[in-house]
Formats: structure tokens, sequence, C-alpha cells
């Protein structure tokens, strides 16, 4: 909103300064500011309302250490996540921008999803929350609507010839090179590889001549499950204090990194990356996401003065997954958020194998002591807080290498 009133001073009334609002850095570096105070001056607000509603967290005996203490403990603090991300977004971005609307729908559907489950948990006394089949759904839904405006919007276009600089004019000629061809595409990155695109309607090149307009067929079933195993990760890994947050806030970071790279033709050019044209607006929200979450640690951290929930968990999920298929980085998703996969590896591996050897012997097995993998060193006897710096210190050593990729092909 703010963006189109300073608009409207510098090219209508040309006040002075006014014009700086057109700057990405600019409105990022304001929105994270702005985002921080929120999460941290009125975040405590947020959680004396939830504390004098009573809506305390119900823990479950599962014999870990310090359980007990957090009976009672606020939850449903993701809201204080999805208001400081979206004031600031609403404030400083440019809310025609495409990439922006997704993430603001987004939020607000994730949010939806999760706010509900705790409500269940909570004020139904239902521990089981929201009906996994309905999560699902949920998942699903927003999986199409992404999926179906990122591949139809015309105003979601990439341009992949990057290896073509001739954008700029040369210092000895006297010539201005022509401007980059832009176009719908289903193309993505692999990592680590040289000429690294890989267009998902090759998929369906057996299928003979014009095999592209059916591309959607393979593209939005990879979103949907994109959206649905990374939100589903990120509420495994909500297990202990800090961890979903702090690991979180790393992965976005990154992805800021892609994203303001990826939205500007001299970095992209140089970089020789694909080149996405308006998806710079993103920096902003990204912008805005970190400072609140990183505003959350301040009452998450060990000992937590609140939970997120599955209103906080289900929304970093899906903002996540976005961002990485709207920066086409979707394959960096396993390197970037590995702490999220191996989280949900571990439930995958414990409750397999158990029914495994429940089947076979008579009796169940189990690979850990306890799973998400979290609570297995918390069983072997770490304190919360080194297991979550320990995660966060692999979460950062991920982060890094994702970006390396930039350039290690």
């Amino acid at each position: 909103m703010l963006y189109y009133l300073f608009e409207y001073l510098n090219k209508t009334l040309d006040v002075s300064g006014t014009g700086v609002f057109q700057y990405i850095t600019f409105r990022s570096g304001l929105a994270f500011i702005v985002s921080l105070l929120l999460s941290t001056i009125y975040g405590k607000r947020v959680i004396l309302f939830l504390q004098k509603q009573q809506v305390g967290e119900t823990v479950r005996e599962l014999g870990l250490a310090g359980q007990n203490e957090k009976a009672g403990t606020p939850t449903m603090g993701g809201l204080i996540i999805i208001f400081a991300t979206l004031i600031p977004v609403l404030l400083f971005a440019k809310l025609h921008n495409i990439y922006i609307v997704i993430l603001i729908v987004t939020t607000l559907w994730m949010g939806t999803i999760g706010f509900i489950d705790d409500y269940i948990k909570i004020f139904k006394k239902d521990k089981e929350g929201l009906k996994g089949i309905f999560k699902v759904f949920g998942q699903v839904g927003l999986g199409l609507i992404v999926g179906y405006v990122l591949y139809f919007s015309p105003d979601v276009v990439v341009r992949t010839d990057t290896s073509k600089r001739d954008v700029f004019k040369v210092p000895t000629e006297n010539i201005i090179y022509p401007a980059p061809v832009e176009e719908k595409s289903t193309a993505t990155t692999i990592p680590f590889f040289k000429n690294n695109e890989f267009d998902y309607a090759e998929i369906l090149a057996w299928t003979g001549e014009g095999y592209e307009k059916w591309a959607w067929l393979v593209f939005i079933p990879v979103v949907i499950f994109i959206i649905t195993a990374v939100s589903n990760g990120a509420n495994l890994t909500d297990g202990i204090d800090g961890l979903a947050a702090g690991t979180s806030a790393i992965s976005v970071l990154a992805l800021g990194i892609f994203t303001f790279l990826s939205g500007n033709i001299i970095f992209s050019n140089y970089l020789n990356i694909m080149y996405i044209p308006n998806s710079g607006e993103m920096t902003v929200f990204i912008s805005a996401f970190v400072g609140a979450l990183i505003g959350f640690l301040w009452y998450n951290s060990y000992p937590a003065s609140v939970f997120m929930g599955d209103t906080g968990s289900l929304t970093i999920g899906g903002i996540i997954a976005v961002l990485a298929i709207a920066v086409r980085k979707e394959m960096l998703i396993p390197l970037l958020c590995g702490i999220f996969l191996v989280e949900n590896l571990s439930v995958v591996l414990q409750v397999s194998y158990f029914k495994y050897t429940k089947k076979r012997f008579g009796e169940g097995q189990r690979i850990f002591l306890m799973s998400p993998l979290h609570h297995h060193y918390q069983k072997k006897g770490y304190h919360e807080s080194k297991i979550v710096t320990r995660f966060w210190i692999v979460a950062i050593l991920l982060a890094i290498l994702s970006i390396v990729t930039l350039k290690l092909r």
C-alpha cells in the first residue's frame, strides 16, 4: 500500500526522496525491520491473549525429559508469524505482482488449515486434530491453485537462454543488443549440472508432436507433491523449542538469495542462471517472513513461551515449497530442506520397519528410539537446546551448499 502511495508521490507530485521505494532492496529492508518489530513487540500481546483464552498445549506422555513442564504453554503462535509477515508485505510489496499474490494466498490457505487443526485439538479436546485426509485435501487444493496459476498465468515467464550474454551495451561498440526473450516454460533447474535446465514437458515427448501443451499434466501433480511433502516435513520438525522456526529461517534466507539473483537480469546473466522476470519482488515477502521467524524465536527459543502449532508449521512448509517452485529451485529442496527430509524419512522408516518386523516376526522392532529424529536424540539424553543448535548448524551447512550450486556444476 505504501509502495503505491510513494509511487504516486514520486511520479505525479515529484516529491524528493520518494523514488527510493522503487528499489526492492530498500523495501525488503523495511519489511524485515517492521516484521521483526511486530513479532517481538506485539508477539507478547498475542501470547498473553492466548493464555487468557486458555489456548494451552496438551502434552502426550512420551517419556521425554522436560515434557511435563511444557503442558499449558500457549500454542497457535503461528498467528504471530502470519500477521508479522503479511502486514509488512501489504505495506511494502507490489500487490499486483503475481508471485506476491500466490504467496499471500499460500499463507492464508495453509494458516487456515493449521488453525482449524489447532482449534479442534484445543477447544474440541480431540488430540488427533483435523483428520489427515482433510489436511491432504487442503494441501492438494493449494497445489492445484499454485500449479494452475504458475502454468497458465501470462505473467509467469522465464528466460533460459542466459548463456547468450548479449543484453548489455559493449563499451567498445556503439551497439545495444536485443532484450532477452521471455517465454512460458515449465523448465526448472537441476543442481550440480552444467546446462542444467530440465523441462517437465520433456517427460511427455514420447507422445509425439504437440506434447508441450500437455505439460500441465506433469507440472501440476509435481507442485501438489512438493507442497504436500514440504508442509508435512515442517509439521514433523516442529517438535522441540526453536527447531522448526530456526531451520526454516535459514532455508528461507537461502531462498531469498536465489530469488533476488533470479529476478535480476544482470546477476542472472553473470551467473548463467534462469532469469525470472518480476520474481525479485518475492524478496520483499521473504524478508518479512524471515523477520517474523526470527522475532518468533524470541519467544519460541528454549524454554518456549509459545508454540507455533500447526497454524505455523503448515504455513511455513507451504511457503517454502511455493517459493522454491516459483524460483525454479524445487529440485534443491532435498538439500536445502534436508532437516525436513530427514525428519520425514525417520518417521516413514520407523513406521514401515515396525510394521514389517511385526508381520514377519510377530513383534515390532524400531530403528530409532523414537521418531521424528529429534526425539531419538532426546531419548539418548541430549538436552533439547543442544539438539536444536546442532540441527541449526547442519541447516546452515546445507544452505551454504545449496547456494554454492550457483557455480558448482
